[in-house]
């Protein structure tokens, strides 16, 4: 738990989910700009609440909320079905509601709240590109989940200023897309899936960690920012498999025919991997944010160095 006694010049921040792979660079990343960090996670300890003790007890004192929180959709080792679907839903709906219900219930209100949800809000498409303000959100499960997530963190007429980031993959070292990559490619096994056509929308995971500490300490910032490279709208899966193999040295002539990733995902998450969207970080650039790592040859350079 946070002390009593709050500097106002040191920001303090909630993040659920914050012990996940965005949320360890989230945090590493806030701390070192000076700012303290309380996690709220299933279980309580050494700064850290746990998701009981915010309902009982409220929202600690803090300046703002991040919510990262959602069962990792694409795990292969979950079956596609009712069940796990219903856990996608309340690990990114419900705990985006629980930290709103806290952030209205607090006698000082946190000044910012930022949720990281996803692109699969807008609609694959070969060819069209998308902005912060392109419509989408209700044509599939996954659109339909951001809507979902999205509307469960509205708080109409709050003094907390809102901002939405929705993130393409994410890429880093310690996790996520490429961790389940890295084996097949160095062993020159790996190759783009499917047609290798499809958009494939990505921000390196220091960037993803950059916007939202850039959204939480602007002031001017609110509404919806892209979490996706500025290069992104122009990689292709194919051009990613690429660019992958190079960064290790290593071939990439092995595609993964679409039907194999339809068995062992099922047919509404292969769609996430066989489809894809151009996506444009224009307010996130228009806001001042900068991004590290804007092009995919020093991203993957980064990461597998």
């Amino acid at each position: 738990m946070m002390a009593q006694e709050h500097s106002p010049d040191v920001l303090s921040f909630s993040p659920g989910g914050g012990t996940g792979f965005v949320g360890r660079a989230l945090t590493q990343l806030l701390r070192s700009r000076g700012h303290q960090v309380t996690h709220v996670s299933r279980r309580g300890g050494t700064d850290r609440i746990s998701w009981e003790e915010l309902s009982h007890s409220g929202l600690p004192l803090c300046e703002a909320v991040v919510n990262l929180a959602g069962e990792n959709v694409l795990n292969p080792f979950r079956r596609w079905n009712d069940d796990f679907c219903r856990e996608v839903v309340s690990s990114r709906v419900e705990t985006t509601k629980a930290l709103a219900k806290a952030i209205v219930a607090a006698e000082q209100p946190p000044r910012a709240w930022v949720l990281v949800t996803g692109v699969g809000f807008y609609r694959p498409s070969p060819t069209a590109e998308y902005t912060e303000d392109s419509a989408g959100g209700d044509f599939d499960f996954f659109s339909r989940l951001v809507s979902s997530w999205e509307a469960a963190a509205l708080i109409p007429e709050s003094p907390t200023r809102g901002v939405v980031v929705r993130s393409g993959v994410v890429l880093g070292r310690d996790g996520g897309a490429i961790s389940q990559m890295l084996l097949p490619f160095r062993l020159g096994l790996g190759g783009p899936m499917g047609s290798g056509l499809q958009p494939f929308p990505w921000i390196h995971i220091q960037d993803l960690a950059g916007i939202v500490c850039h959204a939480l300490e602007t002031e001017s910032v609110r509404g919806v920012l892209n979490g996706v490279a500025p290069s992104s709208p122009g990689t292709s899966n194919g051009t990613f498999a690429q660019e992958l193999a190079a960064a290790l040295g290593r071939p990439a002539l092995l595609p993964v025919p679409a039907w194999a990733v339809r068995a062992l995902f099922g047919a509404e998450r292969a769609a996430m991997l066989l489809e894809g969207q151009r996506v444009l970080p224009k307010r996130t650039l228009e806001s001042g944010y900068r991004f590290i790592f804007p092009e995919l040859p020093a991203a993957l350079k980064d990461i597998v160095a």
